[in-house]
């Protein structure tokens, strides 16, 4: 689980890091990111839209995802501003196949 430093809770952080934040799209899954100077944790926001299912599927992705981005969280700069936007493909990829997308992402855009 995340702890409270390592999410993004508000409407414009989310917005300031997709509209600004460099993309990295995976087949179940599209990552931004934004780096900042700022001395803080990485944070991590989650969006996962109807398209994705009906509210337990959508659940069992944003939990996945989370759990995902918790084992990464070591690895990620400090500072960085992190959303990810599941596809519906996330709804029927296996557990391996997201982690794999969104790791992939991660290492690419936003290692320390």
């Amino acid at each position: 689980m995340l702890a409270r430093g390592n999410r993004i809770t508000r409407g414009a952080e989310y917005k300031a890091v997709v509209r600004g934040g460099s993309r990295c799209a995976g087949a179940t899954a599209v990552t931004y990111v934004v780096s900042t100077t700022d001395e803080r944790p990485a944070r991590f926001g989650f969006i996962v839209s109807k398209q994705v299912g009906n509210a337990v599927t959508r659940n069992t992705v944003r939990r996945r995802l989370k759990s995902v981005c918790a084992e990464a969280l070591p690895t990620v700069r400090p500072g960085a501003d992190v959303v990810i936007r599941a596809l519906p493909s996330a709804a029927s990829a296996s557990y391996d196949a997201l982690r794999g997308d969104v790791l992939r992402c991660l290492a690419r855009k936003a290692a320390a």
